[in-house]
């Protein structure tokens, strides 16, 4: 499972990010394959490309409240050459200088994710049991990987990644930008070693439609994004988990 203790069920996906930043011994050096140094060239006028990308990045984060929007996420496990995907919302709220993540997994097993309050929840519903995993004082470092794109400031992602511009892609009929970020933290470097972010150009500009981050050992997540709505009213609901009356809570397995 790559950088993901096994304690970490892998549906978790994207705020897996989280789980792992607080779980995650470092990893050994050994056999490590540094896959951002293989990313592709910059483009030779890539730093006067990448300033209107963050100027964008800085406005959305700016007016950023809310935003929901479908996924699948795919999580390659190198190791035994496997695949699981999983799809359902994902919903972002800001208040303050507080951010909420929530997650409902529909697809192939239905699960609930949360991150609120420092801390990541998975409720899995068919045995009725909320694992908890506690933030503490990496919450900051939890946060730059759970806004990438969706309402973190450029001037931010700056501050906790070398950033470079690959250039103009087109996803699922949307321009975007393609970013290549790199973790300045050697914690967060151990759990990702490099990350590329899709940002819209057009239709939300300043929000990521496809994520992947790259864990060593030839594993990596993808996260695919659409029919996204910013800055529209999310229930309080989607906030929180719809667990039974019987949910047992437990903190995850050493």
């Amino acid at each position: 499972m790559g950088v993901v203790p096994r304690s970490i069920p892998r549906c978790v996906s994207i705020l897996a990010v989280a789980a792992s930043v607080c779980a995650a011994p470092a990893l050994l050096a050994r056999g490590v394959v540094v896959r951002w140094r293989e990313a592709p060239s910059q483009p030779a006028d890539a730093e006067a490309e990448l300033g209107p990308v963050i100027a964008e990045l800085d406005r959305t984060a700016a007016n950023f409240h809310t935003a929901q929007a479908k996924f699948v996420w795919t999580q390659y496990t190198s190791v035994v050459n496997e695949k699981d995907v999983q799809e359902g919302l994902v919903y972002f709220r800001r208040s303050g200088q507080q951010v909420e993540m929530a997650a409902d997994i529909l697809k192939p097993t239905p699960k609930q994710v949360l991150f609120a309050d420092s801390k990541v929840q998975l409720y899995q519903p068919n045995i009725d049991q909320v694992t908890q995993y506690d933030t503490g004082k990496n919450r900051a470092l939890v946060e730059s990987f759970l806004v990438l794109g969706f309402g973190g400031s450029g001037q931010d992602m700056l501050k906790s990644f070398t950033v470079s511009y690959l250039g103009q892609d087109t996803v699922d009929g949307v321009a975007t930008a393609k970013l290549d970020l790199v973790p300045k933290s050697d914690k967060a470097r151990s759990t990702f070693e490099h990350i590329c972010l899709w940002i819209d150009l057009s239709k939300n500009p300043g929000i990521s439609v496809r994520q992947q981050l790259f864990a060593p050992e030839n594993d990596y997540r993808l996260a695919s994004y659409s029919d996204i709505h910013l800055n529209e009213k999310i229930p309080d609901s989607a906030f929180k988990l719809k667990t039974s009356g019987n949910s047992r809570f437990v903190p995850p397995k050493s």
